[in-house]
C-alpha cells in the first residue's frame, strides 16, 4: 500500500524563518531543555481541498509509525480507515526506536549516544512535540483522532490541549491516569532489565536479555487466561516428562517466543523508558484533576473497553466517557484481554462505524437547524 514516511526535525524543519528565530529549545514537563529533536512519520492519502478528512493514529507501546502494519484490519484501501478517502497520518513517539529521537541518538550536548540519560517524555511532552509538524503539514482540523493504549493517552492529553482541533476522538483501552496496578507491572518489568548484568553497559544490545523477561511478565498483563487457553493449549512436557524438568511447548515456549521476537526488533532503552512514559500519564496534572480536564475536551467521543483487559478495566474508560461532555461508552468481548484492541477488527469496525454515522447526522442537522436546539427548550 502506497504510504510515505519521513523525518521532521525542529527546529531546522519549522514552518517559517520567524518561528526559527523564536526557538529557544524543546522544554519537557521535567525541566530538561532539548535544543532539537526529530520525528518520524508516516502519511497515507491526500489532504483535500476542505482540509476535512484527517485521521491522526497514535500507536502503543512498541509499535511504529506505520499502522497498515499493525492495524491491518483497519488501515489500508477498501478498509475503515482508508487512504483513497483520508489523509491518515501516524508519528513515531519520542523516546522508541522507530526514527524518532530515541536512547540510541547523539546527545548534542556530549557528543556520545543517551543511553541511560535519554530524558523522559510524559504523553504531554509527545504530543506537545507534535504540534510543529501538525503546522507543517497544514493541519488546522483533525476529523478522527484514535488510538489504544498509550496511543489512547496521547489523544487524550492532546484532545485537552486543544480542544479544538479535533471533531471525534476515540480512546480505546487506555486511562486518564495511568494506574498503580499498571505502574506497578512496569516497575516490575524495569526490575527484570535491571537484573540483566549487561543493562549498565553504554551499548546498544545493552539488557535485551532482560527484556525479554519483562515483554514476558508485560504478556500476562496484556492476554489473559480464556486467550492463553484458546492460542496455547498444550505443553508437551506435560505429556512426556523430560529428564530435563523444562516446560515445553505451548505457554512456556510461547513467553521466550514473544521475548526473542521482540529483541529481535527493538531495545531496552527505548522499552525502559517508554514505560517510565506510562507512568507519567495524568491528564489531570495542573488541570485541577482528571474530571476537569477531560470536561474540557469538545470532539465528540467513543471511549471503547475490552472485556476481560485487566491492564486497563473497562471502568477505567468509563470513568473517561462519564466526564467528557459529548460522550458515549461501548464495550467489545474479547478473550484475548487488553490485546483485543489490536486484533478485534470485526467488532472495531461495527462500533466506529455506527459512531461515525450518527456524529455526522448530528453535525448535518446542526448545519440545517442551528437554533433547534434553543426553539425545543
Amino acid at each position: 500500500m502506497n504510504h510515505t514516511t519521513k523525518l521532521f526535525r525542529v527546529p531546522a524543519d519549522l514552518c517559517s524563518p520567524a518561528e526559527k528565530v523564536k526557538w529557544k529549545g524543546f522544554v519537557l514537563e521535567s525541566g530538561f531543555r532539548l535544543g532539537r529533536y526529530h520525528l518520524t512519520y508516516t502519511t497515507y492519502g491526500r489532504i483535500n481541498a476542505r482540509h476535512d478528512n484527517v485521521i491522526w493514529i497514535f500507536h502503543a507501546l512498541t509499535a511504529n509509525s506505520v499502522p497498515h502494519e499493525w492495524w491491518d484490519g483497519l488501515v489500508g484501501i477498501g478498509k475503515l480507515f482508508d487512504p483513497e478517502e483520508y489523509f491518515i497520518v501516524c508519528v513515531n513517539v519520542p523516546g522508541s526506536c522507530y526514527g524518532s529521537l530515541g536512547p540510541l541518538d547523539i546527545d548534542v550536548c556530549t557528543g556520545q549516544p543517551f543511553y541511560h540519560q535519554f530524558p523522559l517524555f510524559t504523553t504531554r511532552d509527545i504530543i506537545r512535540s507534535f504540534q510543529p509538524l501538525r503546522h507543517y503539514l497544514g493541519i488546522k482540523k483533525i476529523k478522527l483522532g484514535i488510538g489504544g493504549s498509550l496511543g489512547g493517552q496521547q489523544l487524550l492529553e492532546w484532545a485537552i490541549e486543544e480542544p479544538e482541533l479535533f471533531e471525534n476522538i476515540l480512546p480505546i483501552a487506555t486511562n486518564a491516569q495511568h494506574s498503580p496496578w499498571g505502574i506497578a507491572f512496569n516497575a516490575t518489568q524495569r526490575m527484570a532489565i535491571e537484573a540483566d548484568g549487561t543493562w549498565k553497559g553504554s551499548y546498544p544490545q545493552a539488557g535485551l536479555h532482560g527484556m525479554k523477561a519483562a515483554r514476558a511478565i508485560a504478556l500476562l498483563s496484556y492476554r489473559s487466561y480464556e486467550g492463553y487457553g484458546i492460542s496455547q493449549p498444550n505443553n508437551a512436557s506435560q505429556h512426556h516428562v523430560p529428564q530435563s524438568g523444562e516446560s515445553v511447548g505451548g505457554a512456556a515456549s510461547y513467553q521466550r517466543y514473544q521475548g526473542e521476537k521482540l529483541a529481535n526488533r527493538f531495545n531496552a532503552f527505548s522499552y525502559y523508558n517508554l514505560s517510565k512514559t506510562m507512568d507519567s500519564h495524568h491528564v489531570g496534572r495542573g488541570r485541577e484533576g482528571n474530571k476537569k480536564a477531560l470536561a474540557k475536551i469538545q470532539a465528540n467521543a467513543l471511549v471503547i473497553g475490552v472485556q476481560g483487559d485487566v491492564l486497563f478495566p473497562p471502568e477505567e474508560q468509563k470513568f473517561i466517557a462519564d466526564h467528557i461532555p459529548q460522550s458515549r461508552f461501548e464495550l467489545i468481548d474479547s478473550h484475548f484481554g487488553h490485546d483485543g484492541f489490536l486484533l478485534e477488527f470485526t467488532q472495531l469496525e461495527k462500533i466506529i462505524l455506527q459512531f461515525l454515522s450518527q456524529v455526522s447526522t448530528r453535525s448535518i442537522d446542526r448545519k440545517i437547524s442551528p437554533h433547534a436546539n434553543a426553539s425545543n427548550a
